[in-house]
Formats: structure tokens, sequence, C-alpha cells
């Protein structure tokens, strides 16, 4: 189990998951496979908790707590942000529960991240992204803090 916290603007911004290792296998498209909802870590849901509401990938996200899912693709991915927090895998995941969806560009990296990590990066003012890495890819969601706050 692991967490990484950090402030996007005023927002508070907690997220708790898994984080496998890569132990030599091959991950995307093998161990993650391309097109299928995965829960992005491992075990249970990744949890994303914040205090206040957030544009998330460019979407309104009231403050509380949700579930981070992906799916992976060979070119884009798409994040999948779920109400229903407390999941394990994604035998329990309804697409009725989902808050908001937007899609990414997985970024290729040299160096090997051998166990999955996520970070909450403030870029300056009210805005900032939250990445995960694993292997060598990384994704960046875009966070800023809601005009509506």
């Amino acid at each position: 189990m692991a967490q990484t916290t950090g402030r996007v603007g005023a927002s508070q911004i907690e997220i708790e998951y898994h984080s496998p290792a890569v132990r030599g296998r091959a991950i995307w498209g093998r161990v993650v496979p391309y097109g299928r909802l995965w829960v992005t870590g491992s075990h249970s849901a990744t949890r994303l908790t914040t205090d206040a509401p957030l544009l998330f990938g460019g979407r309104e996200l009231p403050a509380g707590r949700y579930a981070i899912f992906t799916i992976p693709g060979k070119g884009d991915w798409e994040v999948v942000i779920n109400r229903d927090w407390n999941q394990h895998l994604t035998t329990q995941y309804s697409r009725n529960m989902d808050v908001l969806r937007f899609t990414v560009k997985p970024i290729r990296q040299k160096a090997n991240q051998e166990r999955l990590r996520y970070e909450v990066l403030p870029l300056g003012g009210d805005s900032g992204r939250v990445t995960m890495s694993w292997e060598k890819v990384r994704i960046d969601m875009p966070v800023s803090q809601s005009p509506t706050q």
C-alpha cells in the first residue's frame, strides 16, 4: 500500500494505491492488457480524495472520494473517475457510477520505474497534475482549482 498527497491551489489531494513491481515482466499489453479497464494499481481501486472541487482532466470534480481507473491503449489512454471508491479490482465496477472520463497520451520514459508510483505535482498558481508512472510509461492528468470554489 502506498499514498501520496499534495496541494493544487487551495485544494488538498490524496491518492491511496497498491504499488506493484515490474519484476522483469512485460507490463503493457501483457500484465495490463490494452483496451480493458484497469484499477491503475493492484488489488483494489486506486482512491483519490479531494477536499475541494477540482477541474480534473478539464472536467468538474466535486470534493469527495473517488476511484481512479484507466483503460490503457497502444495510443491514447482513457482515465475514468468513479464514485464507488471502495472496490476490489474491477469486479464491482459500474459505468453508471462514473463521474467523468477524459483521454491522455502516455509518455514513454527511458528510465524504468520499478514500482508503480503516483505523484501530485503543483505547477504554480491554481494548476498542477497527478502523474502515474510504471515501467517506462507515465501518464499526466491535469488538475486545477475549480472556478466554482
